[in-house]
Order: structure tokens, then sequence, then C-alpha cells
């Protein structure tokens, strides 16, 4: 028992430490600033200290710039002495957020961000330096009539002698080819399930089980046949790019004859699909073929799986058109070869697979009318895939007949008969009877159904943004609400504000860029521009079949802090490499390799490729009034806004420096 005076005092004692407690564990539950700190090299002797902050609901941030020397209602970044040396004092800060400015009854006034706010901090680290960058930032923030304050350690290893351009470069690169493999690994599959292949998994995987002399001679026959198919479709590929060099199939797929061989070549594939002929190579190749598949060996396998590649032809032929002209058309040398590797080992992975488990093969379902119906299926894609290859040729010689709306009005109608043809409600002459709907067939159907619907919105100017690669763009379309927030129409807005005389002229009947943006379309002339507003100059290398061009400006050029910077801070030249008007015979000429340079996309092509090394679009270079480069960065397709951005601010930097 504790007594009497001693028991008050210790109950005041708890209830003491009970209350700090109560209040500590009900702060730590409050929300606050959350900061994080990271480094993003620029070149071999700068780098960027972005410190990323999300504000909690109801607080606003406080400013890392004054309005005046006396203002002492702002963040700032505090580098322990050691690193203080980095840090130029010309140099200032560049915050991407939203700022608002409150105005006080006294005549001073706040500068603040809500939400999120990223402060990004120019560092002098030289080439060759490795280091531990330590410090901490100093935060002041409103919360109604309070002011939250406190101090936020960081501790950053920076090495500058990664810059921007071969990491981002590299990763991106990385990160196309593994995606490039998986969607051609999906594709190789999704052709198992075609009339041409499906029905000779059972009968090739038994042939091998029951003619090897073992279990184990059977695994290893059906891994050399396997083998055989992936070498089959991924050699060639590989052996045209080393022949030809790494851009062939690059030059093949922009190109406006490659694109109307495409569509030709997939409208046949679509209508073969829907039963109208069968497409098949000669039979003679296949009976060949087999004749020497009948002798047997390692030999007699490989034109085994030969004689799959002929006679499936006809329902692989158009998953590989498709890959070879997309995978192509990345500017990746490697990317055709990865994405016939990849359909290889999806077509090639069942007869291994169950080689390795022949009890599976009972699971199989039985051949039927259903494999028709996916091959109708296929020939619905194959006809909006048709219509992509065509509207690269209209785009590129600006016929205007599938212009953004008419193109989705044949998309919109083409995935809805299909999921008319799932339901049963469309028929052709060779479909097999459809007593009711599965449920694999009901889903697929209301997956077409609702991509059609999803497009719709798009014959008014709806973004679309998952489709920004494969639809023409925005600009081509009669009526777009963007014009509405953009005032697009007018390419000349922006330049006439400045000054009449430097307003684009050249092709601006023929080329457009999206969101209000002004642009030139000729080099000499948009060089000119810059020179007479003194502003550095955004070169952008792009196409009108350029995916990942149309990707980028959908995703990075229309947010709102880019398009402010790409409006009042560059002069914007895009250069299309694809463009097929003629040029002036005073303007056309002999490449030192001999090549007759006859069009403006020649031109163009040969000058990025010539100044920059480069032949991939998109590319951004950034220049100087006499044309030389701010930045040796090759900036190509990457969708972060935010290093987009640090990227715009360091060029600019740098163009006040030169000049």
């Amino acid at each position: 028992m504790i007594n009497t005076p001693f028991r008050n005092i210790y109950l005041l004692l708890l209830t003491f430490v009970l209350a700090t407690t109560s209040f500590k564990a009900t702060a730590q539950t409050q929300p606050s600033v959350q900061f994080s700190f990271s480094t993003v090299p620029v070149n071999d002797s700068l780098q960027t200290l972005m410190v990323s902050a999300n504000i909690p609901k109801g607080w606003q941030l406080f400013s890392v710039k004054k309005n005046n020397e006396a203002d002492v209602f702002v963040s700032a970044l505090k580098l322990d002495t050691a690193f203080l040396k980095l840090m130029n004092a010309k140099d200032t800060a560049t915050e991407v957020g939203t700022l608002q400015s409150i105005r006080q009854p006294d005549g001073t006034s706040y500068r603040l961000f809500s939400d999120s706010v990223k402060f990004l901090f120019p560092l002098h680290i030289y080439k060759d330096s490795a280091i531990t960058l330590k410090g901490y930032f100093v935060w002041l923030s409103k919360k109604g009539d309070e002011f939250p304050s406190g101090e936020e350690k960081f501790t950053v290893t920076v090495n500058a002698q990664k810059t921007v351009a071969p990491t981002s470069k590299t990763k991106a690169m990385k990160m196309s080819l593994i995606r490039t493999f998986i969607i051609a690994l999906l594709a190789g599959l999704l052709a198992v399930f075609t009339p041409c292949v499906f029905p000779l998994i059972p009968v090739t995987v038994s042939f091998f089980i029951k003619r090897s002399g073992s279990h184990q001679a059977g695994i290893r026959n059906a891994l050399i046949y396997s083998l055989s198919i992936i070498g089959i479709y991924t050699v060639p590929t590989l052996l045209l790019t080393l022949l030809f060099g790494n851009s062939v199939l690059y030059s093949i797929s922009t190109s406006a004859t490659a694109n109307l061989l495409f569509f030709a070549i997939f409208i046949v594939f679509a209508i073969s699909f829907f039963g109208a002929f069968e497409l098949s190579l000669p039979n003679s190749w296949a009976n060949k073929a087999d004749e020497k598949a009948g002798k047997g060996g390692i030999s007699g396998i490989f034109f085994m799986a030969l004689t799959l590649a002929i006679v499936s032809f006809s329902c692989t032929g158009p998953f590989v058109g498709t890959l070879l002209g997309q995978t192509s058309s990345e500017g990746i040398s490697l990317a055709p070869v990865i994405g016939m590797l990849g359909f290889g080992m999806g077509l090639a992975l069942p007869f291994s697979l169950f080689a390795f488990f022949p009890s599976m093969l009972h699971a199989l379902p039985k051949s039927g009318g259903w494999l028709n119906s996916v091959k109708v299926s296929f020939g619905f894609v194959e006809l909006a895939l048709a219509m992509k290859f065509l509207s690269n040729v209209d785009l590129i010689y600006h016929w205007n007949l599938l212009d953004r709306d008419v193109f989705l009005t044949i998309w919109i109608v083409n995935f809805f008969l299909l999921g008319y043809y799932l339901i049963g409600k469309l028929k052709f002459s060779h479909d097999s009877v459809l007593q009711f709907i599965s449920v694999p067939r009901l889903f697929f159907a209301i997956a077409a159904f609702c991509f059609a619907l999803y497009m719709v919105p798009g014959l008014w100017g709806a973004p679309l943004k998952p489709l920004s690669g494969l639809i023409p763009p925005a600009t081509t379309q009669d009526f777009n609400l963007d014009n509405l927030q953009y005032g697009i129409g007018n390419n000349t807005s922006s330049a006439s504000s400045n000054n009449n005389s430097v307003a684009p002229k050249k092709y601006t009947d023929k080329l457009k860029v999206p969101f209000g943006l002004t642009a030139y379309f000729d080099l000499e002339e948009g060089l000119a521009a810059a020179k007479a507003l003194n502003k550095p100059v955004m070169l952008d290398f792009t196409g009108h079949s350029c995916t990942n061009c149309r990707k980028m400006e959908e995703k990075v050029w229309k947010n709102e802090a880019v398009l402010k910077r790409l409006k009042e801070d560059f002069v914007l030249i895009s250069l299309y490499v694809d463009e097929s008007t003629e040029l002036p015979a005073t303007e056309q000429y002999t490449t030192a390799k001999g090549d007759k340079i006859t069009t403006v996309g020649e031109k163009n092509l040969d000058y990025e490729i010539t100044k920059f090394g480069f032949n991939a679009q998109p590319l951004y270079m950034f220049l100087d009034l006499k044309g030389n480069p701010l930045s040796e960065i090759k900036y190509g397709y990457d969708a972060d806004v935010d290093k987009f951005i640090a990227h715009l601010d360091m060029v600019k930097k740098a163009f006040k420096g030169v000049n």
C-alpha cells in the first residue's frame, strides 16, 4: 500500500505522465509536411538537388525565394560548411508547383505552395567527384493563423560521373526492350490459339513422345524443336540488321512506301481472317520442308519447325508484321530482334511445356468452331492496325483523309462490330452455330464494347492519352475542345505578340503543333526568330509516324509548367524527318555519301544525323543564338515531367550564361 500523502503525489505524477504521453501521441498523429531528397545529374559539372515536399490539406509551405532582403517568411536550404562552396551565389532555385501570393494589410505578401512542390537547387560538382552531401532544409508553413516550422536533415550520395544523357537513355532503352520482349512473348502465346497452330500442338508433342526411345529423349527433341522455332523467327531479323546496319528496319518502318505496303498487307490479312479466302505460302515450300523433316535427326526436327512456320503463316504473319512495324519505329536497333525472340519463345513454349508434362495434353480444349472465332476476332484487330499504317501515310502526304475524328469513327465502328460478333449477333459464312455464349467470350465482348465507348469522347477532342501514339494527333481534328483552352488554330500567336516580323511562315499551311504552341518548321527561319527574340532554341526532331513523339506531347508537353516554359522561354523548331514536301531546287543538295536530298524530311533527318549523330525520334536538342548546343544531352522519350522541367531550366540558365 502507498501512504496517503505519497499516494497523492504519485497520482499527480501519473496524471502528468499520462497527459504528456497523450499530448505526444496526438502531436505525432497530426499531419505535417513530408520531405524527400534526391539528386538529378545534369552534366559533368552540374547536379540538381531536388527537395520534394508533400503538403497536407489545409497547410501551405513558404517559398525559398524572398520578396525582399528583409523577408524572413521563407523556407531555406542549409548545407553543411564543407559543401557551401558547391553553391554559386548567382544561381537561383527553381520551384515546380502552384505558387500563391497572399498580400497582407500592411503591404507585405507571402509566397506559398499548397499540395506539393519541388525545389531544385543547382550544385556545381565537377567530374570525377563522388561525395556524400549533407545538410538540412529549414521549412516554414502556414496553417490558418499558425506558422508550423521545422528542420529536415538529409544525406545524399552524389556521383557526378553519371550524367543524365547515358543514364536516362540507357534506362529508357532497357525498359523499352523489356516491354518489347514481354509484348512479343504475349503475342506469340496468342498466336498459339489460332486455327493454324493450336491443332498441331497435341499431334507434334505426341509424335516426339512416341517416336523417341524414352521420355527424356522426347523432351530433348521437343526442346530442339522449340529452339528451332525461335531461331527461325529471330535469326533472319538479326542477319538483316547485321548486313544492312542498325537503322535499316527503322528507315523502312518510317517510310511512306513501307507504311502503305503494311496497310495493304494488313487489309489482305483481315479479309483472309474474315474467311473470304485462305492465305498461305506456296505448298511446294511446305512439301520440301516436310520431306526433309522425315529424315530424322536434328536437321529433321529443324525442318519440322520450318514446316510449322510455313503452314501457320496465314495466322502468324499478321503478328510478325505488327511486331516488326512497331518495334522498328522505336529507333532502337535491337528492338526488332528482341521482338522476334519474344514471339518465337511464346510460340514455341507450349511444345516444350507439354513435352515435359504430357498429361496436361488431356486438359487442352478440343479444336472446333471457337478457333475460327478467334481468327475472325484477329481480323477486326488487323483491320484497326491497317488504319494506323494508312494514317501514317495520310499524315506524311497531307491527304487529310484520315483526320483524328474520321480515324476514331472507323475504330469505334470496328470494335463495336467485334463486340456484336462475339455475342453472336454478326455471323460469317464459315462460322459454327453459336448455341450459347461462353463466359470468356462474354468478357471479351464487354472489353470490345468498353473500348469502343472509351473512344467516343475523342470525337470531341478528349485526349485519350493511352492511345496517343496510335491515333492521329489532335491538330488534325476539325472540332477539338483543346481549342477553347489553348486557342489552337493560330500558330503565330506567341511570335506575333513579340514581333510580327518573326512569325513562322514556311510550311505552316501543312504542319502544326498542339496546345497553342508557336513552332517553326524550317531551321533557318527558326534560328532567325531566336536571334530576334533573344531566346534559346528547342529543336524538336519529330515525325508524322512517330509514336513516342505523340506520347511525349500528351504526357509531358501538355503539363501546365512545361507548356508555360515552352511558350515563354524558348523558340520551338519542329523538324519533321518524314515530311514529303519537296524542297525548292535551290535548296536541294547531295550529301557527302552521295545521297540526293530533295524533300523537307530528308533535309531534317540529314541534319539530325550529321549534327547530333542520332536518327531516332523524338530528339530534343537546345541551341544558343549561334546554333551551338547548350547541352550535349540527347534528350529522347522520357515521360518524367519533373526531369524534363529540370532540363529546360538547366538549358535556360546555360543560355543566360552564354549570352
